[in-house]
């Protein structure tokens, strides 16, 4: 195993923070072995503490899709910290490490120093059907191109720490203009991530290191994506879209996939 220290970036604001532990333990289980690993965790939850491994850093919850949209700018506020690590990886909470997650996550030589993960139910779709912006007036938008398209979720992503510093920063400047001039791009930071890596060249993770904990996909269980009404029940379903609503944005996104 390579001899490098990680920094891991995880976010536990509201009640996202009854994740934490098992995600902690699973990870100091099961990634990238003895490696020296750094947790730096955002939270508004007094019972996480800074201690040993671990660095709590305060973080009011600001709801859906504030705590979402502006993680970049968190991530950014403790560049110097990061700065102190070979590698830096983002963690959704709702992830559980299951099995050996090993070097092969880490970026190489054939890629840009940079690790995303593969939409686990896009990964085998036409581009034409992934949700990226299409709005021009956003920063977030990917113009249709002849070149080989990924899309990646946005629930696990890192790299060599100057090149993720480098995301970090551009996706939290882009994230910040697009919202003084009224504009959140359609999935979020989720888009912005996506538009900074398909004009590179990324270790793309396959959904073996994302797999939704309810679907059955023909790849090994590395990190599973928990259920999280099965975690907390107070993650209440949302309630089904009005038939107006839902045939609009059925009507959206074919027209996106016809005009793009």
């Amino acid at each position: 195993m390579i001899n490098n220290k990680t920094a891991i970036l995880y976010i536990a604001t509201g009640k996202y923070s009854c994740f934490w532990d098992g995600f902690y333990k699973s990870s100091q289980q099961y990634f990238l072995g003895d490696l020296e690993k750094h947790y730096f965790v955002f939270t508004d939850d007094p019972k996480i503490k800074t201690k040993d491994n671990i660095t709590s850093i305060y973080k009011k919850s600001e709801g859906f899709p504030m705590d979402s949209l502006f993680r970049f700018e968190m991530f950014w506020s403790i560049k110097e910290k990061l700065k102190e690590f070979d590698f830096v990886f983002f963690f959704n909470a709702n992830m559980l490490f299951v099995d050996i997650v090993g070097n092969e996550c880490l970026p190489n030589s054939k890629n840009s120093g940079l690790v995303a993960l593969l939409h686990p139910t896009l990964y085998n779709k036409s581009a034409r059907l992934y949700p990226y912006e299409r709005c021009k007036k956003s920063t977030a938008y990917i113009p249709l191109k002849k070149q080989k398209f990924h899309y990646y979720m946005g629930s696990l992503n890192g790299g060599k720490t100057k090149e993720y510093l480098d995301l970090i920063k551009t996706c939290m400047e882009n994230v910040r203009a697009d919202y003084d001039k009224g504009i959140i791009a359609i999935f979020h930071d989720e888009s912005h991530l996506n538009c900074y890596l398909n004009k590179r060249q990324v270790l793309g993770l396959s959904p073996s290191y994302g797999y939704p904990e309810e679907l059955k996909l023909p790849f090994q269980r590395k990190i599973i994506m928990l259920e999280k009404t099965k975690v907390n029940s107070s993650f209440a379903k949302t309630p089904p879209e009005k038939f107006l609503k839902s045939t609009k944005r059925r009507l959206v996104k074919l027209y996106n996939i016809l005009f793009w």
